[in-house]
């Protein structure tokens, strides 16, 4: 079976195996306090170019809602788009851990905040008044829910409007490896210098096994951090097998290679299904991600055949979406859309354009 329904059903990247089976040798203090956690703190300001503190935790989840919660008090109000993951997928997770705090969910093309939609919501004057939840942090999604990129000054100007208002920002990297190499600027330009406060660093949709960490810019956010991971139950007694697929992952930029694997198949996939009669891509492609509208029965027709991905009904009928991995090869992505196209009864065309979103 070619399965494009997400990056998460693969496995671990060899060299993260190889990772996990090295730390395995021996025995190493517990919590945190070994060798290769304290590495990987000094690995991980290498790479961002500033004194930051690093907290790995085993899942997006957490390390979504740890980092949210330093900066959102019970009364706060967590500006995100209505498609974000917090929002949509995380069980009130961010609720929980912010120990009640309202999520306030807006919409935007591309799963996308900006600047000017942001300034008219904070525009409402709710801040001081006791009757209402208080602006306290802003969450964005890089890359988003849709596959679209934040550019760096678009992340800058959400965060003026952060700093003007008192807030958070925090952002949601999942996918950050694959933002990052369509972005081709350095992580620190595409995080702290354009004002984030606080990055959920992903790696397990990327070829970690379990691992993703919580990135905190600014010391004072990071003091309370120690305390809230272990009372959620994510501080693990074996945490250096967290830390060695995170040093292997941003060894020798395994993590951006990983990622333009992946962004370079969702291209192909991409450009050869926009070529098709009755096909249309509903999203720019920009990291590893693909939403397209097909025609109706192609999708049925093509999971008959042995390719699994998902239906997308949010985005309208016949709405899917593929996403390509690490691991995805020129091969697969030759054969699902050769099947496609045989489904069709279809040559090859001129590329469409996506729709507007």
């Amino acid at each position: 079976m070619v399965d494009f329904r997400s990056d998460n059903v693969k496995g671990a990247a060899p060299e993260i195996l190889a990772a996990l089976a090295e730390a395995n040798a021996g025995a190493a203090a517990p919590y945190g306090d070994d060798a290769l956690t304290a590495r990987l703190q000094d690995r991980f300001r290498e790479v961002f170019e500033t004194d930051c503190a690093v907290f790995p935790v085993a899942t997006g989840t957490a390390a979504n809602v740890l980092g949210l919660s330093v900066m959102t008090p019970p009364y706060g109000a967590i500006y995100c788009h209505k498609d974000s993951h917090i929002n949509v997928d995380e069980c009130g997770a961010p609720e929980l851990y912010s120990g009640g705090a309202k999520l306030v969910a807006l919409p935007g093309a591309d799963a996308k905040l900006t600047a000017e939609g942001l300034a008219e919501v904070l525009a409402e004057g709710t801040a001081g008044v006791v009757h209402h939840v208080q602006p306290a942090a802003i969450s964005l999604t890089q890359a988003t829910e849709a596959g679209a990129v934040y550019r760096p000054e678009e992340v800058a100007a959400i965060a003026e409007l952060a700093r003007a208002h008192k807030l958070g920002l925090q952002m949601d990297g999942a996918r950050f490896a694959n933002a990052l190499v369509t972005l081709g600027c350095s992580p620190a330009e595409a995080t702290w210098k354009a004002g984030v406060d606080v990055l959920a660093f992903g790696g397990t949709k990327n070829g970690c096994l379990c691992a993703e960490a919580v990135v905190v810019f600014r010391p004072e956010l990071a003091e309370t951090l120690p305390y809230r991971r272990k009372r959620g139950g994510h501080l693990f007694s074996k945490l250096r097998f967290l830390s060695a697929q995170l040093e292997a992952y941003l060894k020798d930029d395994l993590w951006l290679d990983l990622a333009r694997r992946a962004n370079a198949r969702a291209r192909d996939l991409a450009e050869g299904l926009a070529a098709l009669p009755g096909v249309a891509l509903l999203h720019p492609v920009e990291a590893n991600e693909i939403f397209a509208r097909l025609p109706e029965g192609l999708a049925e027709t093509l999971r008959a055949r042995g390719f699994a991905f998902y239906d997308w009904p949010a985005a309208g009928p016949g709405a899917v979406r593929l996403i390509t991995a690490f691991d995805s090869t020129p091969e697969e992505v030759a054969t699902f859309l050769a099947a496609a196209r045989a489904a069709l009864g279809a040559g090859t065309g001129a590329a469409a354009e996506p729709e507007t979103a």
